[in-house]
């Protein structure tokens, strides 16, 4: 009987070796070269036992975002007008001949530096609208060398957030995270591309050092997150991540006395940025709630006269006519202290509140009068350029607030005349404010435009934008003058 056993020389096995080790190496490779993006796993989800441990969450952290911010190179053609000093003829005005020269036009490029962060695998990105902003072209490069063109599908200058496209498919998004469920203290990381090129994709750490920041200045409608994570010029639009590696925020701007980084920086919240991107996504352009009054913080000199216990507040300084308020019986001197159940702390937080909810929705206000707190219903109206003025919202713009003057205004400002526009509040933080305007003043006209009803001021800021000059006649204790500032 013959053995069945097949017997192999030493060198065949070790082919066979040498050919298993080949597959096993490739399939290793393909697997590499296959894999997911870097998963970070929730922070919760994580243990940290050592240093080494809490160094790797934030190496993960990194290599999961990374490849979802971009740099935004921007270029904007800018023509300037000049007049050549060697094109006069020195003997002309010699022998009385006067040369009018005409000045040439001259154009430059002016060249721009920003972050954005990838949202969906088909190249839609978030990034500021003041990194984009009349700009002619933008290019945005990837953290592997790719370089795309890219154009605008919306703007939202009043929230400072801006929607772009690029031609590519098969991105790395990133996570979207909740920024109300942020809390401070919490550890976030900022990635972009401060200062130049050479920085791209720079990661830095800190804190979340506070939350709903207001009357910084930076945009009209204002709830940022404050951070101490380093933040720099090039860095706008680009990304906060949370521990989970989840965005929580746009990176905006810094405050600094020195134009560099001192500790404070600040972000649009991602919830915020997502409701304006839907809407641009949808429709092009951004609908706000509308309320209809003018508002105003809760100081200490108003708190003490109107026996309030607290700072805190908006207080309705005015009612427009025939507005979502109006309807719902809200009065001058009512102080809205929760908007849906949330607390309010300051004016801002309220305007924010509201432009964020869409037109038609029906908001509970709870509303302090006469020491007695009670929940109004009020069904909000759309903002628009026509009840913008009415219902306050030109306030944030101007710096200041405004009443037509009334019995009540002339006894508490004590007043000599008893019609026309007061001032009634002013931002301490405005350009109003740095030019001398007072709480009290009477205003006379505007841009040489004579008001002396709430109409006619109305329609003399109607059009006005940031960056605008503001000519103001103005009363104070029966002496008059003029001031000017920008918006």
């Amino acid at each position: 009987m013959r053995n069945s056993q097949h017997h192999h020389s030493p060198s065949a096995l070790i082919l066979l070796a040498i050919l298993a080790l080949s597959i096993a190496l490739f399939n290793i490779a393909v697997a590499r070269e296959t894999a997911d993006p870097v998963t970070v796993p929730l922070a919760k989800d994580r243990p940290i036992m050592t240093l080494r441990d809490l160094n790797n969450a934030f190496v993960d952290i990194a290599k999961s975002v990374t490849p979802s911010v971009v740099m935004i190179t921007t270029a904007q053609k800018v023509k300037v007008r000049q007049t050549d000093p060697f094109g006069m003829d020195p003997f002309a005005e010699l022998f009385g001949f006067h040369q009018q020269q005409q000045p040439r036009e001259q154009e430059f490029r002016r060249q721009g530096l920003g972050s954005g962060v990838v949202i969906s695998s088909d190249g839609y990105l978030l990034t500021n609208n003041h990194v984009v902003a009349d700009a002619d072209s933008i290019v945005v490069q990837f953290s592997d060398g790719m370089t795309r063109s890219a154009k605008v599908v919306g703007t939202d200058p009043n929230t400072d957030v801006a929607l772009l496209k690029v031609n590519a498919t098969g991105l790395t998004p990133i996570k979207i995270g909740n920024s109300d469920s942020l809390q401070v203290g919490e550890w976030v990381l900022a990635v972009g591309s401060p200062l130049n090129p050479n920085l791209a994709h720079t990661v830095t750490q800190g804190i979340v050092s506070a939350k709903g920041r207001s009357n910084v200045g930076l945009a009209d409608y204002e709830d940022f997150i404050q951070t101490d994570a380093a933040i720099n010029p090039g860095n706008s639009g680009g990304a906060l991540v949370n521990l989970d590696g989840e965005l929580v925020g746009i990176n905006s701007a810094i405050a600094s006395q020195s134009g560099g980084f001192q500790g404070i920086g600040f972000a649009v919240p991602i919830n915020m940025a997502i409701r304006v991107k839907d809407q641009l996504l949808a429709t092009g352009k951004v609908t706000r709630g509308y309320l209809g009054v003018n508002i105003q913080d809760v100081n200490n000199q108003l708190a003490q006269a109107m026996n309030l216990e607290a700072e805190q507040g908006a207080l309705i300084g005015n009612v427009a006519d025939n507005s979502p308020a109006a309807r719902a019986g809200l009065e001058s001197g009512d102080v809205i202290t929760a908007f849906n159940g949330q607390s309010i702390q300051n004016s801002s937080q309220l305007r924010s509140q509201i432009a964020s909810t869409a037109p038609g929705t029906t908001v509970t206000l709870t509303v302090l009068r006469d020491k007695t707190e009670r929940d109004y219903k009020v069904t909000l109206g759309e903002l628009t350029a026509q009840n913008a003025s009415a219902g306050g919202e030109n306030d944030k713009l101007l710096g200041f607030a405004v009443q037509e003057i009334d019995r009540s205004l002339a006894d508490k400002y004590d007043l000599s005349v008893r019609q026309g526009i007061v001032v009634t509040n002013v931002d301490e933080n405005s350009h109003a404010s740095d030019a001398g305007l007072r709480e009290g003043d009477v205003i006379r006209a505007v841009n040489r435009t004579h008001v002396s009803t709430m109409k006619d001021f109305d329609q003399a800021v109607s059009g006005l934008k940031k960056g605008d000059r503001l000519l103001l006649s103005v009363e104070r204790q029966q002496g008059g003058f003029f001031m000017a500032f920008q918006l």
